[in-house]
């Protein structure tokens, strides 16, 4: 019986080619169910049949069937985030290139994953054989480990359970690829499967390097910065907090926005020149990513180069320093060992405290009660989708709608690692498929840009709830100088991208309940129903800017 744990010999006689494939892709899959897969994501063809049809053999991992394989690769991505890989299948060729985009995200947000590219075998390589690419090591640096294993042979058997431990082990912070090659005839008959062994697979590495905490780093004026996909616990970072009474800006993609002494609008704060001078900090310690907002940036960038401040990184993925300005990278333990008193004792806190406290005051009386507008949007799904039900948003205007103005209510995933808008429903439909449910924010552009992800969804019946914030274009772009540096034409043409898709109609068309939605009232009763389903906010670019200019000025006045 495929899927056994049996005595690890094999049958009687020599396996037929067909039948040693079989055994060999059972066994792998086996193995990794035993290890803890339980999510399977398959872009049909016909080169991955051995290891399509092991893994639909085994009822223990749910199988989800693709036909994008781009779509495919983020709902992978999607389910990865639960902590465990998802096994990402297709056939050879250009199938394999389209997963890129996803294993690049994936590599970058340190997500697990197990990519197993389905390839010809080495005599078909290379002499112009029908859907065949160079796939060796073909997403390069973004994976921890690639391996080619040739095309099974019987006499391997016995190492067959160690190459899948290996493999999943790597994939525990980030993507591997098995470029598995398949000889004709591709349908075979798996024999008893070779015995597990309970040893657990080790991976040859060296530890991260990590730094002494640096001279200078308990001081009066320090703030933390807490981003996402740190893999830092946040109860550490509330005792380091408790220690220092440093307050804690909280990106909501860190899931921190709960904590005591949390800034929720520094966006906003950090736009009042007067208080971004008052309060530049002399210690900046940052937890895992950068937080979208560019005025944060630039104001812990002089921080750093007019003043000196010390800037600490803890948590990953990997070493972030694009401004190369990060005095250390150390581990938070090391930094709860110092014992730094900070700011205890002093106004320091109070006086982030207060201005935290007038600026949500005056981001509230400007965004409740009024029309729905996309900063009012965000803030209104922050605060009444309910907590069980997982959030994504799109790496555009809404992830940062939601950190400016979503309050301490807010809370998301979204992918940051590349910075993308591709595959965002793709992979909120992964989260679903992992949760249970899942909303999703993206705008009109990434949500064209993904409606494969649509395609099945209405079959599937899962709880995949889609608000798209429609402004017929690339919203972002007004925000930046290309918008009033630009004849408003050569402007549209290049950067506004308007496409005139109807959002509703493309819905309906893939049989998804679809509706616009123009108050907060409408769209709070549409966060209670289950999905699939798509909530259409429209909104005009032009005006999307006076509103955030709007809100900021709010704040502005309040602080005086």
């Amino acid at each position: 019986m495929v899927g056994a744990d049996v005595s690890g010999v094999p049958s009687d006689g020599p396996m037929s080619g067909p039948d040693v494939q079989a055994t060999f892709c059972a066994t792998l899959v086996d193995e990794w169910v035993a290890l803890g897969v339980r999510h399977a994501v398959i872009a049909p063809g016909s080169r991955s049949t051995p290891m399509a049809l092991a893994i639909a053999e085994r009822p223990d991992v749910a199988l989800h069937v693709l036909h994008d394989e781009r779509s495919a690769g983020f709902v992978a991505l999607g389910l990865g985030l639960e902590g465990t890989p998802a096994l990402l299948l297709c056939t050879s060729g250009t199938a394999a290139a389209n997963f890129y985009p996803a294993v690049v995200e994936a590599g970058l947000s340190a997500v697990p994953m197990l990519v197993l590219t389905a390839d010809r075998p080495e005599e078909l390589r290379g002499v112009g054989a029908p859907q065949t690419i160079d796939q060796i090591e073909l997403y390069g640096s973004h994976v921890r480990w690639f391996a080619d294993p040739g095309v099974a042979r019987e006499p391997e058997r016995d190492g067959w359970r160690a190459f899948a431990g290996t493999a999943f082990a790597r994939a525990a912070d980030g993507p591997v690829q098995l470029n598995l090659p398949f000889r004709e005839p591709l349908v075979g008959s798996a024999a008893p499967l070779p015995g597990r062994v309970t040893q657990a697979p080790t991976v040859d590495g060296s530890p991260a390097r990590r730094d002494e905490v640096p001279e200078g780093f308990d001081r009066q004026r320090g703030v933390i910065l807490a981003g996402g996909r740190s893999g830092v616990d946040p109860a550490d970072v509330a005792r380091l907090r408790e220690l220092t009474q440093w307050p804690v800006i909280a990106d909501p993609l860190s899931g921190m926005r709960g904590l005591d002494g949390a800034v929720t609008t520094a966006d906003s704060l950090l736009r009042h020149d007067r208080f971004a001078t008052d309060h530049v900090p002399e210690v900046i310690v940052r937890i895992g990513r950068p937080a979208t907002s560019k005025t944060l940036g630039r104001w812990c960038d002089r921080a750093v180069d007019e003043y000196a401040a010390t800037l600490v990184q803890v948590g990953g993925p990997g070493r972030i320093d694009p401004g190369h300005n990060v005095t250390a990278v150390c581990s938070i333990a090391d930094l709860l060992a110092a014992r730094p008193a900070g700011a205890s004792g002093t106004t320091w806190a109070p006086r982030w405290a207060n201005a935290e406290s007038q600026a949500e005051a005056a981001l509230s009386a400007a965004l409740d009660g009024g029309g729905l507008t996309e900063p009012s949007a965000a803030r209104t799904i922050a605060a009444h989708l309910a907590p069980d039900i997982a959030l994504v948003v799109a790496s555009s205007m809404p992830v940062r709608d939601l950190e400016w103005f979503g309050g301490r209510a807010a809370r998301a995933h979204a992918n940051r690692g590349a910075n993308g808008i591709d595959g965002v429903v793709s992979t909120a439909l992964g989260v679903a498929l992992a949760r249970g449910s899942a909303a999703v924010v993206v705008g009109d552009l990434a949500f064209v840009h993904d409606t494969n992800a649509l395609a099945g969804l209405a079959q599937r019946r899962t709880d995949l709830r889609i608000v798209v914030v429609d402004n017929d274009g690339g919203g972002i772009f007004s925000f930046l100088p290309q918008a009033t540096t630009l004849a408003p034409d050569r402007f549209e043409l290049l950067f506004g991208t308007p496409h005139g898709t109807d959002v509703v109609a493309v819905a309906e068309a893939h049989h998804i309940a679809a509706r616009t939605v123009t108050t907060a009232d409408e769209l709070v009763e549409q966060l209670t129903q289950p999905g699939p389903w798509v909530a259409r906010v429209p909104s005009d670019r032009e005006d999307n800017v006076a509103v955030h200019r709007a809100l900021h000025d709010a704040v502005g006045r309040a602080l005086g």
